[in-house]
């Protein structure tokens, strides 16, 4: 069984992802809603943790800082992080690449092209 954490604080969008995610073959997802309480997650148990996917922007931190934390730790290097965002600048694939994710959607997204993207991630 492998575990995508979902680090989203609008509700509505991490069910959808939720529910993309685990119609996968042996796959559950944990909801968090803060990159604060994903850190925790990843520090405590993150062996199990087989990708990450995280909205940009919150309240504490944003998706920039936990993949810039995340990427620092060598267990984490390779994690498969995609990065999801309601913000419409144009340049923010790029920089999202740049900060340390694998796959950028912009929202609205397709919930199926995101499972598809984690899906080549996985394999």
């Amino acid at each position: 069984m492998r575990t995508i954490l979902i680090v989203e604080d609008n509700e509505s969008c991490a069910e959808t992802l939720q529910i993309a995610f685990e119609s996968m073959p042996e796959t559950n997802t944990i909801v968090l809603r803060s990159p604060d309480a994903a850190l925790v997650a990843l520090r405590e148990g993150g062996n199990d943790i087989a990708a990450l996917v995280t909205d940009l922007h919150m309240r504490a931190r944003d998706g920039f800082e936990l993949i810039r934390l995340l990427r620092a730790e060598s267990r984490y290097a390779h994690l498969p992080v995609l990065l999801i965002s309601g913000d419409s600048d144009p340049q923010l694939p790029e920089r999202a690449l740049a900060h340390g994710a694998d796959a950028f959607f912009s929202k609205p997204y397709s919930p199926a092209a995101v499972r598809r993207k984690l899906e080549q991630l996985l394999c």
